[in-house]
């Protein structure tokens, strides 16, 4: 098994989670952050109600978490 140098690693682990450690990985980052915005502001203003909007806020927010979550597992 070959070992990363750190500045390799798009993602580095802390305390649970990762944060972006490498250019490649602030690229990967920023469309996920643009994406949970995005969502939450369709979620609120194209629903006629708060809890339809809830049903298609956490179901998005939670998708777009689990393959960031796997994209850094992988890359760091």
């Amino acid at each position: 098994m070959v070992k990363k140098s750190k500045n390799k690693k798009w993602f580095v682990p802390v305390r649970g989670s990762y944060l972006p450690n490498n250019w490649i990985g602030w690229l990967t980052y920023i469309p996920f952050s643009a994406y949970l915005v995005l969502s939450a502001i369709i979620g609120w203003h194209y629903t006629p109600n708060n809890y339809e909007a809830f049903l298609y806020i956490v179901p998005n927010w939670v998708a777009a978490a689990v393959v960031m979550t796997w994209i850094a597992k992988r890359t760091s």
